[in-house]
């Protein structure tokens, strides 16, 4: 009998990871999968499969060397700072070349190319470090050293740049009805802006292409859902289901507030909390009003949605004033990648996991 080609998954206890190990199950290849994680208590979802997962640091070499022993190939999907995103990497390379892996494919982000990419942006264009949030230059700095490394030779890389990954666990499910139900919600621009999405179902799709094609590697490929979707198309099915209205959100200009966000933050945002927000002319105090909702300070939790912090809200202020459908067709093209799961049935599963998770979905 052949012997089973084992896939490491590292980063195996969050979002997406525990989705690769839940689709594996599906498709009775849980033999085929070894889950790796930083902490013990991160092994708790695989072991409903019976698992038996790696514990080891992302920048830890000779213990990933170790946790990467009889695997052929690495799915990189773990999370972590900019300063670990890039910090990791070379630990990471340097054990899979020792441990004798053919293959890494690294979880990237759209986010490379800015949250809100200029038009016909595709994955020939060029990366640049001007980019005003941390995470998006850790990614772009990582995938620099990925094909540094892939230079002298060793394992193989894919890199794949999904845009944001929704779907149930998700911080853009969970985290968009969190922000819903607690009133810190808006649509910039009355949520027009073009939202680069992809399920993480369809994520999980790419990443089994991505192991197994030829000829791929060095290769960034984009991923989106097969449809073009606004931002109000992602939110309106959650608010629906909570019992909000989606035309009852702030809808501040989208530059508007990222000028609230930048250099007037100091000098009016947190003095409009006294008062002086009515002096502003009207549309940028609707900005600066839903900037301040926004920045009360919600703490969630990692697994139930981002925190609101100023950053959080900056972000989404741009990625909801993106003009540019990013497009998947590259990896249509070298991977065959063909998105299996349609938005409309993305979002009723999306529902029906609030409702799981207890949500007070109506």
């Amino acid at each position: 009998m052949a012997e089973v080609s084992k896939t490491a998954i590292l980063g195996a206890s969050g979002f997406i990871g525990n989705r690769l190990i839940e689709m594996a199950a599906a498709e009775g290849r849980l033999d085929a999968i070894v889950p790796v994680v930083r902490r013990a208590s991160g092994l708790a979802l695989a072991g409903r499969f019976g698992l038996q997962g790696r514990v080891v640091s992302t920048l830890d070499r000779t213990g990933l060397a170790s946790a990467l022993g009889g695997c052929s190939d690495l799915v990189c999907a773990a999370a972590g700072d900019p300063r670990t995103i890039v910090e990791s990497i070379t630990p990471i390379y340097e054990a899979a070349r020792q441990a004798g892996l053919r293959r890494i494919i690294y979880l990237s982000s759209a986010m490379v190319h800015g949250q809100a990419p200029a038009p016909a942006t595709s994955e020939a264009s060029p990366l640049s470090l001007k980019q005003p949030l941390a995470y998006n230059k850790a990614k772009i700095t990582a995938e620099r050293l990925l094909q540094d490394l892939l230079a002298d030779g060793g394992p193989e890389i894919v890199i794949l740049r999904p845009g944001i990954v929704y779907g149930p666990r998700s911080r853009w499910t969970g985290g968009l009805a969190n922000d819903l139900l607690s009133k810190t919600a808006f649509l910039a621009d009355a949520g027009t802006g073009i939202c680069n999405a992809v399920y993480v179902d369809n994520l999980v799709h790419a990443v089994n292409l991505a192991r197994l094609a030829k000829g791929v590697s060095g290769e960034a490929f984009l991923l989106n859902d097969r449809e073009t979707i606004q931002w109000r198309d992602l939110v309106a099915p959650l608010a629906e289901a909570l019992g909000i209205e989606l035309e009852a959100l702030p809808r501040p200009a989208a530059q508007d507030l990222l000028r609230s966000m930048g250099g007037l933050y100091q000098r009016v945002l947190l003095p409009a909390a006294r008062g002086a927000v009515g002096l502003l002319p009207k549309r940028l105090a609707e900005a600066q009003r839903a900037a301040r909702r926004a920045l009360r300070g919600l703490n969630i939790d990692d697994d139930r949605g981002p925190s609101q912090s100023a950053e959080a809200v900056r972000e989404m202020a741009l990625l909801q004033s993106c003009r540019t459908r990013l497009s998947s067709a590259k990896a249509e093209r070298m991977l065959g990648y063909d998105p299996p799961i349609r938005f409309a049935e993305a979002c009723r599963r999306c529902v029906e996991w609030l409702r799981f998770a207890d949500y007070p979905v109506r």
